[in-house]
C-alpha cells in the first residue's frame, strides 16, 4: 500500500533552519505531484510549497517565500522542504501530500498524506 513517513521536525530557535524530509513507497513517485501542507492548533491547514512530477517546477504559500524551498528527489522517491529563518508563526504539523493535480494547493486534490511531522520553533 501507498506510505508517506514524514522525518526531520524539532525544535529550533528563531531564525534557525530545519530540513524535512518525506519518503514514499508503494506508488510510481515520479508520476506524482508533491507538497506540504502544516496545520497548527486551532487553525485551519495551510499550503506550504509545492513540486511538479518532474522536480521542475516549485511554488509556494505567500508566508513561506524567500525562507522555504521544496525538491524531490524521484531516484530516492523523496521530496524535501528546506525551512531556512524560521519564525515561531511556523509552529505546526508538517505533512507532505501526493496528488496526480500539479500547482493545486486544495488539500482535497491530494490522494495520498503524510503522517507529519512536529516542527516547534521557540522565540
Amino acid at each position: 500500500q501507498v506510505q508517506l513517513v514524514d522525518t526531520g521536525g524539532g525544535l529550533v530557535q528563531a531564525g534557525g533552519s530545519l530540513r524535512l524530509s518525506c519518503a514514499a513507497s508503494g506508488l510510481t513517485f515520479s508520476t506524482y505531484a508533491m507538497a506540504w501542507f502544516r496545520q497548527a492548533p486551532g487553525k485551519e491547514r495551510e499550503f506550504v510549497a509545492g513540486v511538479t512530477r518532474s522536480g521542475i517546477n516549485t511554488y509556494y504559500g505567500d508566508s513561506v517565500k524567500g525562507r522555504f524551498t521544496i525538491s524531490r528527489d524521484n531516484t530516492k522517491n523523496t521530496v524535501y522542504l528546506q525551512m531556512n529563518s524560521l519564525k515561531p508563526e511556523d509552529t505546526a504539523v508538517y505533512s507532505c501530500a501526493a496528488g496526480r493535480t500539479a500547482f493545486t494547493s486544495t488539500p482535497a486534490q491530494y490522494a495520498y498524506w503524510g503522517q507529519g511531522t512536529q516542527v516547534t520553533i521557540s522565540s
